[in-house]
């Protein structure tokens, strides 16, 4: 195999990778204004310093999305920028699990040792045996940032360890068969 050859496929590989793994944007903002449900065995809140922890059995819904936890955190931070106050959730766990239907009606799921969700910055960032999944198709590491708005995933391991993607092109081929028949629906109504 020529090195063209071999650069296309990776070039197609890591598109496509990308393409897999994409949070739809409607979906997320759908989420994020429903009600949101906290339960947990314990739960406390540092009124003065505006911090709220979730402990023992945790499991946050909010729309579609949910997270399973040992410990969870609400805070929020100001961005230093814009002056804008932001909520943070930092989910801790053996694994932490996050998890969204998207608009295509199949499932994305994070799992790691920390979970960081930032939902006004649309970033999700997953660190410790971080791993997503969605179509059958993994991506592994030991950091794990997504941005549900530019749909952009990056991974990376630590010391010489590898980021490994594992990719079931039957299931994404029929994921994409039955986007393209949703979209031809849509364009005849």
């Amino acid at each position: 195999m020529t090195i063209q050859k071999i650069t296309a496929v990776i070039i197609h590989t890591f598109l496509f990778t990308l393409l897999t793994f994409s949070i739809a944007v409607d979906a997320a903002n759908k989420d994020l204004t429903q009600e949101i449900t906290i339960k947990s065995k314990r739960q406390s809140v540092d009124i003065k310093n505006k911090v709220a922890s979730y402990l023992d059995d945790v499991s946050i819904n909010q729309g579609s999305i949910s997270i399973i936890a040992d410990r969870v955190q609400v805070y929020s931070e100001t961005d230093k920028i814009t002056g804008e106050k932001y909520d943070i959730y930092l989910a801790k766990g053996k694994p932490a699990i996050f998890k969204q239907q998207l608009e295509d009606n199949s499932f994305i799921s994070l799992q790691a040792n920390e979970i960081k969700f930032q939902p006004n910055q649309n970033i999700i960032t997953i660190s410790g045996n971080a791993q997503v999944k969605q179509s059958g198709s993994q991506v592994t590491g030991d950091v794990i940032t997504y941005n549900t708005l530019s749909e952009k995933l990056e991974a990376q391991s630590n010391n010489n360890e590898s980021v490994t993607t594992i990719l079931q092109p039957a299931q994404i081929k029929a994921q994409q068969k039955n986007n393209q028949l949703t979209t031809q629906d849509d364009e005849l109504h």
